[in-house]
């Protein structure tokens, strides 16, 4: 698999928009450990650990993964002059607050208002991946253990924040080609194991034939 692929989530977790020391607050959470989500073709799980090591340099937050819209908050390695703080815990990604200037930005102002409203209670991510793990490749759904997240480049509120079949279509095409090749590469890995060892146990029964019969 091309680890430089990029590759979009949707998530059920809420966003939620405070008011907090005068100023307008989402907070949320982007990556939950140990969800198991459905992707189609196969289910996918984040290990807990996978974000020990992930790029958190420079993350935009926006709507819907518009990226050719102003972005409405950007942590910069989190920094106190950044406008969106981030923290890695036991559960997974935690935005912990994403400061929106709805004075001066209407798509923040929009967006502020329609997570009060709970129009918009979803939130998503776009990220690579540089660690995984296959289950259950014999199987006609297999699961795809994400042990490491190489980086996260964006996070999204999003409006159709459910995890089902048709979530595919959200996603970078590229990066589920790729996942898609890198199943069945596993696959014939596999099938090219159970071969071998089918192989072995019949020259090991026709060594032991031969024994006998002598």
């Amino acid at each position: 698999m091309n680890r430089n692929k990029l590759e979009r989530r949707n998530l059920t977790f809420e966003v939620r928009a405070e008011d907090q020391d005068g100023g307008h607050i989402l907070t949320g959470r982007p990556v939950v450990y140990n969800s198991r989500t459905d992707i189609g073709p196969f289910d996918e799980i984040i290990e807990p650990g996978a974000l020990d090591r992930t790029d958190l340099t420079d993350v935009r937050f926006l709507v819907n993964h518009n990226l050719s819209m102003i972005p409405l908050a950007r942590s910069r390695r989190n920094n106190g002059n950044s406008t969106m703080q981030l923290s890695v815990d036991a559960q997974g990604l935690s935005l912990d607050r994403a400061d929106l200037d709805i004075e001066n930005n209407a798509d923040a102002r929009a967006l502020y208002s329609a997570v009060q409203r709970g129009d918009i209670t979803g939130m998503s991510m776009l990220f690579s991946v540089t660690d995984e793990e296959w289950e259950g490749l014999e199987t006609e759904h297999p699961t795809r253990r994400i042990k490491e997240i190489g980086s996260i480049v964006e996070i999204s509120a999003v409006i159709f924040p459910a995890y089902d079949a048709t979530a595919i279509n959200a996603r970078g095409k590229d990066a589920l080609e790729s996942a898609q090749a890198t199943l069945e590469s596993e696959r014939q890995k596999r099938g090219a194991e159970v071969e071998t060892s089918a192989e072995l146990e019949l020259e090991k029964a026709k060594l032991e034939m031969r024994r006998l019969r002598a």
